[in-house]
């Protein structure tokens, strides 16, 4: 593959984004610059595995090397590791080019599979084989892991390390040509096996794998471990900069060592800490156990951490990418509260997201002293963080639904809603106050509250000085458009589930509680025709998100994030 053409180490310098922040990544690409290491030239690469859904660790990823490719006017690949076929399915690849597409970022082009390479990596595992650098090895899984030693105790060699380049020439052929089952042999790397590395100690470079693969031909029937194909597609691509999971930084000897070997062409890798994140799990494994034991519903099921289940619960990309903005970059593991991804999108939503009314659990509120055949058009903001947002009219009748939660009968102190006798403000339109109730006679629930209003309090607000410490949001009764709203809570109860005291299994702390249907709720008539996707504030409430579920006949909302900015007062306290 011909490497991208140089760029001058002007031309980056000058494209590169204009920040004060900096991290060790940055540092090392600026002395690379510095030092003409890669002839001026940035450019990384996205390699993920296509047996499941990307999730926000991999946005975490994807931001950290699809962005500093941008800021130094660099390119980007997206490389699919395909390389095992009992679990990658084109399902996944085609989620996985969406949602890195919806994150903002464009490969272009530059879209690859290690199954492109599958041809060039065995003819690397012959040349390592001419080299004495390879063998095959006839060791059963078990006995290769007994034979690799511990961290504290040193392996041994392979009975088969010893055997000609023309037989492990014969054996590797045969090997491809299908005439050994699955597992009985694996060409090996033969390096050291008493390093203190145990990635060293002689790893497998191919395995048998009699499984069919979706972009190639059946008759292939040996793949390349990851750590065989890792390093050399980068090689193959150009890649200057692989930047990976600090999971890997151990195997980069391993790296190291095959490029140095096979002579070529060599990247620099560094590695960064992965995301962890409370309350969630991020593991790909755990994810798909989620999925297929029907603990969620699919893979965009809004409790999960996936970038598709964040799209559907209404998270923006903005919002993501601004998270993993803030969050940084490190070397150390470290727990990220799920508070501050709560605070990216709302601060983003509260930019954004149009206000709107919506009542959740709803009693009605008749107004005795308003003409019954009367409907008045009261102008509303649609959202004053945004001049230009603008006004939209939301209807006003007699008869009206608040939520159940603004009225007692007798009410605490500093409960500032509607009560007996007491006069709140309904946003946009009038002051009332509640004259009575209606109750149910066999349950005693209240099923009407019958208010006056004040007609000089047009648009909320009195021209007379008096003040009212409440206000409510409502929706005309007549006009309400009937809504299920979903609301989402953690999918565990375990601040950090993978790791719970006494091994206990992760599975045990998913919340029972993490989704809660209401079936009854009333809308404003602005909302009949919102298309899936859209976000909105409920006002009093939070923000929500239209779900694809919504019908001609049914909205259906998902609460994305509650009002209540739990970050930001987190990050008082700490001040």
């Amino acid at each position: 593959m011909n490497q991208p053409h140089s760029k001058s180490k002007s031309d980056i310098q000058a494209s590169t984004h204009n920040t004060s922040d900096t991290n060790f990544i940055r540092q090392a690409i600026d002395e690379d610059i510095a030092s003409n290491r890669f002839d001026g030239r940035v450019h990384t690469r996205f390699p993920p595995e296509p047996s499941g859904y990307l999730h926000i660790g991999h946005a975490k990823a994807i931001c950290i090397s699809f962005g500093i490719a941008e800021d130094y006017g660099g390119l980007y690949n997206l490389r699919f590791d395909d390389s095992n076929p009992i679990t990658e399915e084109s399902e996944y690849v085609e989620a996985i080019k969406r949602d890195v597409k919806w994150l903002g970022f464009d490969w272009e082009d530059r879209e690859f599979y290690a199954s492109d390479y599958f041809e060039t990596l065995y003819e690397y595992g012959i040349k390592l084989i001419r080299k004495e650098k390879a063998y095959v090895c006839d060791l059963t899984p078990e006995e290769t892991r007994t034979y690799r030693g511990t961290l504290t105790t040193p392996g041994k060699n392979s009975p088969y390390r010893d055997r000609s380049v023309e037989e492990n020439m014969t054996l590797f052929q045969g090997m491809r040509n299908g005439e050994f089952p699955d597992g009985s042999r694996t060409l090996r790397a033969k390096i050291d096996m008493t390093s203190p590395n145990l990635n060293m100690r002689d790893p497998v470079m191919y395995r048998v794998l009699h499984a069919p693969h979706s972009r190639i031909d059946e008759n292939w029937c040996i793949y390349p471990t990851y750590d065989f194909t890792h390093g050399q597609s980068d090689s193959i691509e150009g890649i200057t900069h692989s930047l990976c999971d600090v999971q890997f930084e151990d195997h980069r000897p391993l790296y190291d060592w095959f490029l140095e070997t096979l002579e070529i062409y060599p990247p620099r890798q560094i590695e960064f800490a992965r995301l962890n994140l409370t309350y969630t799990v991020l593991g790909k494994r755990k994810l798909r156990v989620l999925v297929q034991e029907g603990h969620v519903n699919g893979w965009d099921d809004p409790r999960l951490p996936t970038l598709a289940g964040l799209r559907r619960r209404g998270y923006t990309p903005e919002a993501i990418r601004d998270f993993c903005n803030r969050i940084g970059v490190s070397k150390a593991d470290n727990l990220i509260e799920i508070a501050q991804l709560e605070y990216s999108i709302r601060s983003d939503l509260n930019l954004h997201a149009p206000r709107v009314m919506a009542v959740l659990n709803p009693v009605k509120v008749v107004i005795d002293n308003y003409p019954e055949a009367q409907v008045e058009m009261l102008e509303a903001d649609n959202n004053p963080e945004d001049e230009n947002a603008g006004t939209r009219e939301i209807p006003f009748s007699r008869e009206i639904y608040i939520e159940r939660d603004d009225f007692m009968e007798d009410p605490p102190r500093k409960f500032y809603r509607l009560a007996p006798g007491r006069e709140v403000r309904l946003k946009h339109a009038y002051y009332i106050t509640c004259e009575s109730v209606i109750k149910d006679e066999n349950t005693g629930e209240i099923v009407e509250i019958h208010c006056s209003y004040d007609p000089e309090t047009r648009g909320g607000w009195s021209d007379d000085g008096r003040r009212v410490q409440g206000t409510l949001h409502w929706v005309s009764a007549e006009h309400a458009v009937d809504a299920e709203v979903r609301l989402y809570d953690s999918l565990f109860t375990e601040r950090e589930p993978e790791n719970a005291a006494d091994g206990a299994d992760w599975i045990q702390f998913i919340n029972p509680n993490s989704l809660e249907v209401l079936n009854t709720c009333k809308a404003e008539p602005s909302l009949v025709d919102a298309a899936a996707g859209s976000r909105f504030q409920f006002l009093r409430i939070g923000y929500f998100c239209v779900d694809p579920d919504t019908t001609l006949d049914r909205l259906v909302f998902n609460r994305t994030v509650p009002l209540r900015d739990s970050w930001a007062r987190i990050q008082k306290g700490q001040k």
